[in-house]
């Protein structure tokens, strides 16, 4: 059995089944093997039912004495109710949506219920936990990320099937590595990180992979950084940007002015410009982007900006558009759903095109000198005159395969892209290396401040009467939940879906309220998000997924539940979607954690407006948090580093992928060859890789 094999052909695994491993990814039998777990269950030192430690998630192994008949609350979502014991006490189960799990179960037999323990001294509580039957002998279970058919148990016999099956490996990592970093080899690896004796084990092993993921991720950035530096671009001329600076309603920043400044020194450089502007919430970037709009079209050659949704590129178009028709610029806007035929111009600028066909035209012709759009801009019959300069805004937001497409429209464009994310300085310098980056930490005169306030859930009703009088007043509010539904993840938080059906029929009744997640589908999202922009929905209770980018002006109040489940970063995105008009604006944290690190974090969202410091703070006090997202800000998906919690190992990783490059820059000598396919297999993952 190789590496490579497709995953069908392992001993117990078969077509049926394998199609449930492809669900989770799992093509071939590498991919099994680098399915790691999640977690891990050590039996060696479980806790009794009393002496578990409150709110955190850990094994408790006791005894069922009794399992209820199951509850419907509504289509989709049934309920048990179980109850074990052990010498100490008695520990109350909740069971989400698992009747098949609950009917194997065994009244009078010992279980290990895994999950994160609630109550108080006298009472214990466990909300959707893991079940496993106990073992004859202590030992450390593998918990991984599943799909209905495949269990963890079962994972763990497919594995240490294709363990043994498993010949003729060659380690990604050649023996000087892994003597220099002191890491394991390969087989050993693989072995400890599924089943290790002992849990030292398996962190032993998970760091080999740590460092074996972000070395293939930071041979590819710098083979690709090789390939575009090796790019040559016809240098712009430096131009003049004093009529634009003269024609603007308002004075920059001069941190503005300085994003400015460098992207046009790149831009003058026979190399196309890779920069990323990475700005708080309202710090400007759009000005940003639009001088250097400005710029190009003064050198003659046409502009293009891609944004993740219709809403938010018709936004970038008004405010640009406002910005550069004056000057004899002319945009035009593309989007799917971009009309068939010609409307008025924003604003009344009758120089804006908003008709299909002439957008299609005034690109290729070169009579439209910027176009914003969405993905669309990508289509099969889009194709530019002459495009020289690129913006993706929330460059997160887009695969790399989209970014490129757009830029393949153009020949060896100058790039730049925009981020709201405040990420730590001092992360930036290690996951960004070589590309140029741009800081605006100063914010415009004018911007609103928003006060923020912190509250238990006992004081929600005064809280809920607060939205009221804002929505009476004329004004819309947010309301945020970190859930789709009852039972995704963890059970102890509240539901958008749920909580929006109860504020409809409740606090919230005779009021225009709407619902947004991120399980809807685009059409419906942008038809939902059109309405609360337009005024025509008061309240919108919504999960993360409005973050970024959307401008409400009359939005005035945003209430945050269960908040200390959040990134300050995160929170702070979200305040974000507030305090963008002239009227006083108010963010209202919920939440009833009694911790002292998560009380401080909340109080310093009280006290600090400041995206950068606020994620600096995270840094410290969480550890390095969530900063980028599943999707890392548009590098390939890491699936057992973290860009942001493995930082000394990012470094080192860096080091030696500088060391190998200059000796093999292009990996393919013998030591190096396994560490060039993985390059190339993750670049090809996202449609990106080194030739």
């Amino acid at each position: 059995m190789k590496l490579e094999s497709n995953i069908q052909y392992l001993k117990g695994v078969g077509e049926k089944r394998a199609a449930l491993y492809n669900k989770l990814g799992i093509v071939t039998v590498r991919d099994l093997l680098y399915h790691f777990p999640r977690n891990y269950i050590d039996l060696s030192t479980p806790y009794s039912i009393m002496s578990a430690p409150l709110d955190e998630t850990c094994a408790i192994i006791a005894r069922l004495i009794h399992k209820s008949t199951e509850k419907r609350i509504r289509k989709g979502l049934s309920v048990f109710k179980l109850m074990a014991e052990d010498y100490s006490g008695s520990l109350e189960i909740t069971v989400f949506n698992a009747k098949y799990t609950v009917d194997s179960l065994e009244t009078d037999k010992e279980y290990i219920f895994f999950g994160r323990v609630t109550g108080n001294m006298i009472k214990r509580t466990m909300s959707a936990p893991d079940i496993y039957s106990v073992p004859d002998e202590n030992t450390i279970l593998p918990i991984y990320s599943q799909t209905l058919g495949l269990t963890s148990k079962l994972i763990r016999r497919n594995i240490l099937q294709a363990l043994e099956d498993l010949s003729d490996v060659k380690d990604s990592l050649c023996d000087d590595i892994l003597e220099k970093y002191s890491l394991l080899g390969l087989s050993v690896s693989l072995r400890q990180i599924h089943f290790p004796e002992k849990i030292e084990q398996a962190h032993t092993a998970r760091e080999r992979f740590v460092f074996e993921e972000l070395l293939v991720l930071c041979c590819g950035l710098a083979m690709l950084s090789a390939e575009n530096n090796a790019c040559i671009t016809k240098p712009m001329k430096e131009k003049s940007l004093e009529t634009f600076w003269q024609n603007l309603p308002f004075a920059p920043t001069n941190a503005q002015i300085n994003a400015v400044n460098d992207a046009i020194s790149d831009m003058c450089k026979a190399t196309p410009m890779n920069r990323l502007v990475q700005g708080d919430v309202g710090s400007g970037k759009t000005l940003v982007a639009a001088a250097c709009v400005y710029f190009s079209y003064l050198n003659g050659v046409q502009s293009a900006m891609m944004a993740p949704t219709s809403i938010l590129a018709e936004q970038h178009f008004r405010t640009i558009s406002n910005l550069l028709s004056p000057l004899g610029l002319t945009t035009g806007l593309l989007t799917g759903s971009t009309c068939a035929v010609t409307q008025p111009g924003t604003d009344g600028l009758s120089t804006v095109s908003c008709n299909k066909k002439r957008i299609y035209d005034g690109i290729s012709n070169g009579s439209i000198n910027f176009c914003v759009g969405t993905h669309a801009l990508i289509s099969d019959g889009v194709g530019f005159s002459q495009l020289g300069f690129i913006v993706t805004d929330e460059q997160h937001r887009f695969g790399v395969t989209q970014r490129t497409n757009l830029q393949k429209k153009g020949r060896d464009s100058h790039v730049m892209v925009m981020s709201a994310t405040p990420i730590p300085r001092t992360l930036s310098l290690i996951v960004y290396g070589d590309l140029s980056l741009s800081v605006i930490d100063e914010m415009p005169p004018g911007r609103q401040e928003i006060d923020t306030f912190v509250i238990s859930s006992a004081k929600r009703v005064r809280a809920m009467g607060f939205l009221r009088n804002a929505l009476d007043e004329g004004r819309q509010a947010y309301i945020i939940c970190p859930l789709v539904e009852m039972g995704e993840v963890d059970t102890g938080l509240r539901p958008a879906k749920e909580y929006y059906e109860y504020l409809s029929e409740n606090d919230f009744k005779g009021y225009s309220i709407s619902l947004l997640h991120g399980k809807m589908n685009p059409r419906e999202k942008e038809e939902v998000m059109r309405k609360f922009s337009n005024g025509e929905v008061q309240a919108l209770v919504s999960t993360t997924v409005v973050e970024v980018g959307v401008d409400v002006p009359n939005a005035t109040v945003i209430l945050i539940e269960n908040a200390e489940r959040f990134g300050l970063s995160q929170l702070h995105q979200l305040r974000g979607r507030v305090g963008r008009g002239s009227e006083k604006s108010y963010c209202i944290l919920v939440s009833d954690a009694k911790g002292e690190t998560a009380r401080g974090r909340l109080n310093m969202m009280k006290s600090s407006t400041d995206g950068f410091e606020l994620a600096e703070y995270d840094l410290k006090a969480r550890g390095p948090g969530d900063f980028f997202g599943h999707r890392q800000h548009g590098l390939p998906e890491l699936k057992v580093a973290s860009l942001a919690d493995n930082m000394k190992t990012m470094a080192l990783a860096r080091e030696c992928a500088e060391d190998i490059l200059s000796a093999d820059p292009d990996l393919s000598s013998y030591d190096y060859s396994p560490l060039g396919t993985m390059v190339r297999r993750m670049m090809d993952s996202v449609g990106e890789r080194p030739n």
